[in-house]
């Protein structure tokens, strides 16, 4: 077998998750994607921002981060 310097991909099959949110955060939400829409020109959808959002808040954590390298968590 070849000695590839790419390692195998990991799994990337998306999962679902079903949240329910008060209505003040989803009219935040609304809100930022108008912002998005009126920033980059391209509108997205709440449910397509979400995702992106979480991840760049959890990229963000440094505390999270730390705590996670800490434990031994990948």
């Amino acid at each position: 077998m070849a000695d590839l310097k790419l390692a195998r991909l990991p799994d990337r099959t998306p999962l679902k998750l079903t949240i329910a949110v008060m209505p003040e955060l989803h009219q935040r939400l609304g809100d930022y994607a108008l912002v998005y829409a009126q920033t980059y020109g391209s509108e997205e959808p709440i449910t397509e921002l979400i995702p992106a959002m979480l991840a760049a808040f959890l990229d963000s954590d440094r505390e999270f981060i730390k705590a996670r390298r800490g434990s031994g968590m990948s």
